[in-house]
């Protein structure tokens, strides 16, 4: 576990040596102070439209954060040609995939602290309120989505051809389970026959990522979630993160380097 946790050390530090984290947080900041300068007639709804084009951009930047860092690990290391001495020392081929799968996790929830942290600036000075409890059940739930995507983009490179494959189709992917997943079930009932049977199953196939989006709490400023609800979906997504690194870690396993 320790070289496990050695690699995602050098995964974190590897992203925030990047620009991807500081030009993507700049630009949030940017356009959300423009937004919040803004005042239509007094209107006290101009806070919630703030509200909902911050974290949009949050979402976004997060979505892109995650995919973006996990797309580049692995062929990365096999085109520096820094995966063989990596694997030559005393370190499973497990323990390297789990270390990026971790590294890349981890840089992900760290940029969400920042993005969430700056929104909670925002709200206060427009709303004078902290409501720490919303603010960790959005940012905790977004976290745990985030690791399917990781997961799902770390099976992707090892399956997929090239990093720009796999960056366009994981993030076709994503956006359309967030947009589209919860209504494949009502497109299946209207279908019916075969093609009904099978878009039903891919209903019940796919992770469900638009149930962590609750920004509706926040905008609308709704009571807590149940903490039942939020540890059954903790669960879920660590459930489907950890299906997707068992699917990465097979193929990786067995994968030639040569």
């Amino acid at each position: 576990m320790k070289n496990a946790i050695a690699v995602a050390q050098l995964v974190i530090l590897e992203m925030y040596r990047r620009k991807d984290f500081y030009v993507l947080f700049f630009l949030t900041v940017l356009i959300t102070a423009l937004m919040g300068s803004v005042n239509f007639f007094n209107d006290p709804k101009i806070v919630r439209y703030l509200k909902e084009i911050c974290l949009a951009l949050i979402w976004v930047c997060g979505l892109f954060i995650a995919i973006a860092t996990t797309a580049r690990q692995i062929p990365a290391e096999r085109e520096s040609r820094t995966i063989f001495p990596l694997m030559a020392k005393p370190i499973a081929r497990g323990q390297v995939l789990l270390g990026k799968f971790l590294g890349c996790w981890g840089a992900t929830c760290l940029s969400l602290v920042a993005f969430y942290f700056f929104f909670g600036l925002v709200v206060a000075s427009k709303e004078h309120a902290w409501p720490v409890g919303n603010y960790f059940q959005a940012w905790s739930l977004h976290c745990v989505m985030s690791a399917v995507v990781v997961g799902m983009t770390l099976l992707g490179s090892l399956v997929l051809a090239s990093v720009a494959s796999n960056l366009t189709i994981v993030t076709v992917v994503a956006v359309g389970i967030l947009f589209l997943g919860r209504h494949l079930n009502k497109v299946a009932a209207q279908l019916g026959d075969v093609t009904g049977t099978l878009v039903s199953g891919l209903y019940y196939t796919i992770p469900h990522l638009e149930l962590f989006d609750v920004r509706d709490l926040i905008v609308h400023n709704w009571p807590l979630i149940s903490w039942n609800v939020w540890a059954i979906a903790v669960m879920y997504a660590l459930g489907y993160a950890g299906l997707l690194f068992l699917g990465a870690w097979l193929i990786f396993r067995r994968k030639s380097f040569q």
